[in-house]
């Protein structure tokens, strides 16, 4: 037995998780869009819809047994684990090393796409505090990580040439 979330929550609340979920994945995806990655807006969008449609599932089915109830937290864990494991192989197709060996492409778009999921997850579970702090942080870091990366090159060659494997436009 399920309990349909519409009656729980209602409307508007269920179309601000899932508008949340769109809004942030496309927000994130938008770097990567500008930086001709593969996995750009459209990708990051569904991703993170994907996560939030379905935590909002998890939680009316862990509600399914009496209205009123608490939602069952191993129900909605066990939904969670499998988006971040079902995502991660989406990540993974993003990711490619070169024909040497030596360097890996694609890292920072496979960890945005997790990140995609891991934000939709929480605007699907209503959780807005923790969605806009790490929207903020995973925004901080995809447009200041890249020239904060190159200031440490510049400043430390030496240092970052032996340890330095993912591309540098990543």
């Amino acid at each position: 037995m399920t309990m349909d979330p519409l009656k729980l929550l209602g409307w508007t609340e269920i179309i601000l998780r899932l508008g949340s979920a769109v809004f942030i994945g496309a927000l994130l995806g938008v770097n990567r869009e500008l930086r001709g990655k593969p996995a750009g807006l459209r990708t990051n969008a569904l991703v993170a819809l994907g996560a939030a449609l379905t935590t909002l599932a998890s939680i009316g089915i862990s509600l399914g047994a009496e209205a009123g109830q608490a939602a069952d937290a191993n129900a909605v864990s066990r939904a969670v684990q499998g988006i971040i494991t079902g995502v991660g192989f989406i990540g993974a197709g993003v990711i490619i090393r070169d024909n040497s060996g030596t360097r890996i492409h694609g890292l920072t778009t496979a960890a945005t796409i997790w990140l995609s999921a891991a934000l939709g997850i929480l605007c699907g579970a209503g959780v807005w505090s923790g969605a806009l702090v790490g929207t903020g942080f995973t925004l901080l870091v995809l447009v200041i990580g890249r020239p904060f990366e190159k200031f440490l090159h510049r400043k430390f060659p030496k240092l970052t040439e032996e340890n330095h494997d993912e591309h540098p436009n990543s």
